[in-house]
């Protein structure tokens, strides 16, 4: 009788989450080591995530983000600079093919979690490379990529308005639609984070298969270009769609965001001064421009302004209260600048989400969802179903 109590007695924190499938929607891994050295399998003192601290934080699968800086956009080497990232990439999991593998489909992803490896999905964030081009985003996809965003990061393409540009057409242009069209015919996942509002509306009436908004957080709790209204949060999960939540406490949290952005001079989406660079610069003095970039991790800042784990997860609820908990997930954006919740230093510490998760009451199967499900799904419908 007490082994049966035993049995149906639900999981502690700790081993829900190690057991749970942990899917994060937007991890950076290659900027540090294209710009610092070093190799992703190995432990840091640095940095927000590493290989063995993502094995200790329950990680399963990710999406394996190469971020191209927008200092690579005036001298129009955002396409070279891919390809360099994208060679480093393809060395570091070969390197390490005892721990990581690439995925280009969700039957990849379940292969090789099975093995206790973590699955990495190429993720391309910012689609300025592009320039519109279909061949370069047919080649692309040969190349291993299966999640891109649409818009160029806090800038507008030629095709896809950002959340934070100049209006230029209003949304997706005819072309924007050819290509969003042509990514789901070939099977990759459309990720609208940094896109405008308008971008999403007409990327959601031309799509038939869902999208994801990887990194990003509710207007009600911080009312940021990145962020997401309600009502356009119901309209991606009418389609399907999935929010992945951005982990650092300045989406979430308007103490925080207004700290750094004092901090800082001005809001964390301003391009102002790489607008005015040079458009002849080579590649190698771009390089030396976001070296001291990497690791990019948040800033350190007071217990006052920095959010708790369950403000943190506030906004969280609010999205499944308004579209359910099938359109929810992580996506942490680790090594790409969060300031975390009190109380979590890094990825090794993502268990203590999920204990927070239990405490609050969320049943077992919502937290599966959120932690990893969802992106599974999504990730799924986007590629397999050609």
């Amino acid at each position: 009788m007490r082994l049966l109590l035993l049995l149906t007695l639900p999981l502690v924190a700790d081993d829900l989450h190690q057991k749970a499938f942990v899917f994060d929607a937007h991890i950076h891994m290659i900027n540090r080591q294209f710009s610092k050295g070093g190799d992703i399998g190995e432990r840091v003192s640095d940095g927000q995530v590493d290989l063995p601290r993502a094995k200790e934080g329950g990680i399963d699968a990710m999406f394996f983000t190469l971020f191209v800086e927008e200092q690579y956009y005036p001298a129009r080497q955002e396409t070279r600079h891919v390809l360099r990232l994208l060679d480093l990439a393809r060395r570091q999991v070969a390197a390490n093919k005892d721990k990581i593998e690439f995925a280009y489909s969700a039957a990849d992803v379940t292969r090789i979690a099975k093995t206790g490896r973590i699955a990495a999905v190429l993720d391309l964030e910012g689609g300025f490379d592009m320039d519109g081009d279909l061949g370069v985003l047919r080649e692309l996809y040969h190349s291993g990529f299966r999640v891109m965003q649409l818009p160029a990061h806090n800038w507008a393409n030629n095709f896809a308005e950002s959340c934070c540009s100049k209006s230029l057409f209003g949304g997706l242009n005819a072309h924007g639609k050819d290509v969003v069209r042509e990514m789901q015919r070939l099977g990759i996942l459309i990720n609208v984070a940094h896109a405008s509002e308008q971008t999403v509306r007409d990327v959601l009436a031309v799509s038939t298969r869902p999208i994801m908004a990887t990194h990003t957080g509710l207007k009600k709790f911080n009312n940021l270009p990145r962020t997401m209204s309600d009502e356009l949060l119901r309209e991606l999960a009418a389609k399907g769609g999935v929010i992945g939540f951005h982990s650092g406490c300045e989406f979430h949290h308007r103490p925080m965001f207004d700290y750094r952005t004092a901090q800082a001079g001005k809001a964390f989406w301003d391009t102002t001064a790489v607008e005015k660079q040079p458009k002849d610069m080579t590649i190698l003095e771009i390089d030396g421009l976001v070296k001291n970039h990497h690791p990019m991790v948040g800033i350190t800042a007071p217990d006052a302004v920095r959010c708790t784990i369950d403000q943190w997860l506030a906004p969280v609820e609010a999205a499944i209260q308004i579209a359910g908990e099938d359109h929810v997930a992580l996506g942490s954006d680790l090594d790409g600048g969060p300031t975390f919740p009190l109380g979590i230093r890094d990825v090794r510490d993502f268990p203590k989400l999920t204990e927070a998760m239990q405490r609050r009451g969320w049943s077992e199967g919502r937290i599966r969802k959120f932690l990893g499900g969802n992106v599974m799904r999504v990730f799924g419908a986007a590629t397999d179903a050609r």
